[in-house]
C-alpha cells in the first residue's frame, strides 16, 4: 500500500481522521524543528512498537501532548494491534530497521503535511481578516 492510499484510507475513519495538531504540538514543531521531531519519531517507533511484544501494547501511546504521539494515532501506527489491523504488520514478531524506517517516514509524512495545512490555514484565515 501507498503512502497515499493509506491515507485515503485513514481519512474514512471518523476515529483516525479526528487527529489533528494542536497550537501546541505546532508550536512544539517551530521551536524544535522537524529533523528533533523526526529523532524523537525514530526513539518512539523503535521504544513502543519495535518489540514483538511491546510493554502496555495497546496502551503504550499517549492520545495527546507530543507530535509524533498525535501522528501515531492519526496513522494508525499506535499499537501492534493497530500496525496488524491497518497495515497487516503480524503481532508477535519484532519490527525489522525497515518497516521501522518505513513507518517513520510515513508518521513524518503526516506531520509536515499537517503542520503545513495549519499554516496555510493561518494564512488565509489572516488574509480574510484585511480590509
Amino acid at each position: 500500500m501507498t503512502p497515499e492510499e493509506a491515507m485515503r484510507r485513514l481519512s474514512r475513519s471518523r476515529f483516525r481522521s479526528s487527529f489533528h495538531l494542536k497550537e501546541e504540538q505546532r508550536q512544539y514543531i517551530r521551536e524544535k524543528g522537524l529533523d528533533t521531531i523526526e529523532r524523537h519519531c525514530r526513539d518512539f517507533v523503535k521504544g513502543r512498537l519495535a518489540d514483538a511484544d511491546p510493554v502496555n501494547d495497546g496502551k503504550q501511546t499517549p492520545m495527546k501532548g507530543h507530535p509524533v504521539f498525535i501522528a501515531m494515532h492519526a496513522c494508525g501506527c499506535c499499537c501492534r494491534g493497530c500496525l496488524e489491523k491497518w497495515y497487516r504488520v503480524p503481532r508477535h514478531v519484532p519490527l525489522t530497521k525497515q518497516q521501522q524506517e518505513k513507518i517513520v517516514r510515513f508518521l513524518m509524512l503526516w506531520i509536515v503535511r499537517e503542520y503545513k495545512k495549519d499554516l496555510k490555514d493561518q494564512v488565509s484565515e489572516s488574509e480574510s481578516r484585511r480590509p
